[in-house]
């Protein structure tokens, strides 16, 4: 296997037992639809994609991500890149470590700390949200007015990322705003 195979085998054990909100299917296949938008976007896009949720969503650290990366064959400077841009994915502001702030409070202080992500973070940031709102419209529209109007913010301040994508993705939010009307 190759060292992207061998990663997304090992990041699919790390999320086994994990459903998408909602549904039976498993997380995984959030990560990989991801993974799979991000690929042909930028450097280890797929690679960053699998993981964006790894240490958030499974009590990796950023030390065993970048081993397992050396392990599957990922060269040092590689597997610190892509451990890096995890890492800047990985939420800060969670209610665990600032239990003083309000859930809207540490929301604004994370979309602020994203506004200075690397370019590679913001276009991440940018696939995630779009299967994101799949789900949203399919799951939740009940609070999807207001999930999008939070996330066209969201992407209007991410300026740094691949321009076409965030192009896409505004368009996605504006879209996806007009057929909620109807």
């Amino acid at each position: 296997m190759n060292p992207a195979e061998l990663l997304t085998h090992w990041v699919e054990g790390k999320h086994r037992g994990q459903l998408v909100k909602k549904t039976a299917d498993p997380y995984f296949t959030h990560l990989l639809a991801v993974a799979n938008m991000a690929a042909p976007l930028m450097a280890f896009g797929f690679e960053i994609g699998i993981c964006h949720d790894l240490l958030e969503d499974t009590g990796t650290t950023a030390e065993e991500l970048t081993a397992a990366l050396a392990r599957f064959g990922y060269n040092a400077k590689d597997a610190d890149y892509i451990t890096f841009t995890v890492v800047e994915l990985t939420d800060v502001y969670t209610s665990a470590a600032f239990p003083g702030l309000t859930k809207e409070e540490r929301k604004e202080r994370e979309a602020q700390r994203l506004y200075k992500t690397s370019p590679a973070a913001q276009t991440l940031k940018y696939c995630d949200l779009a299967d994101n709102i799949k789900w949203v419209l399919q799951h939740d529209r009940k609070h999807a007015r207001r999930y999008l109007a939070k996330k066209e913010r969201l992407v209007t301040a991410l300026t740094a990322g691949e321009p076409e994508m965030r192009r896409k993705m505004l368009d996605i939010i504006h879209f996806s705003l007009t057929t909620l009307k109807n």
